[in-house]
């Protein structure tokens, strides 16, 4: 099973992500956790990515296509594995298409958790206000502008990847905005359907 879950920021895929981890043990993979984990295991894609963000800069396509394609040749994703939050633009999704063929792989499905963007909102500034009220800190991403701006920044980048996986016949669309059960289910009637 090789998944790519998209959504805006707040859409639920870490933690539909999470959940499909345990039902069907493949691992998720977090671009952010596979940097992580390159830069302190020492490889020579890892040096590379650490050089860069210790600079301040972004880490680019070719590096992280490059972590990518090392992880997905880890034994552990050997039955599959779920991208959660990869790829993000069109240019990524190029490199996973090519990365699979080089291995003789394919994707088996594209799962959009649609959602209603004021919906977000207001799940975030609800998030911020629980988080205040139990006089916890507020996650710096929990700030209704900021997520507004990545919002923004989903919509102008990675929602492209809708239609470009719509027509390859691997997009599938469930309600994100149902309960985590019911967001759960609908996942499972897409897997049993493949």
């Amino acid at each position: 099973m090789r998944l790519i879950l998209l959504g805006p920021p707040g859409a639920g895929k870490g933690t539909q992500s999470q959940i499909l981890v345990s039902k069907f043990g493949v691992p998720q993979l977090s671009t952010g956790d596979m940097l992580r984990a390159a830069v302190e295991a020492g490889t020579d894609i890892g040096k590379r990515a650490k050089a860069v963000m210790d600079a301040g800069e972004l880490v680019s396509d070719i590096i992280v296509n490059a972590i990518v394609a090392e992880r997905i040749d880890q034994p552990d994703c050997a039955n599959g594995f779920i991208l959660d939050g990869f790829p993000r633009t069109l240019a990524q999704a190029d490199a996973v298409e090519a990365m699979l063929e080089e291995r003789g792989l394919t994707l088996d499905a594209v799962i959009e958790l649609v959602v209603d963007d004021k919906a977000l909102v207001g799940r975030i500034e609800k998030r911020a206000e629980e988080a205040k009220a139990a006089g916890k800190p507020v996650r710096k991403d929990d700030n209704p502008e900021i997520f507004e701006e990545r919002l923004r920044e989903y919509y102008k980048k990675t929602a492209p990847l809708t239609g470009y996986y719509y027509a390859k016949g691997k997009l599938h669309t469930v309600d994100g905005m149902a309960s985590i059960e019911e967001v759960t289910a609908q996942i499972e009637e897409v897997l049993r359907s493949l």
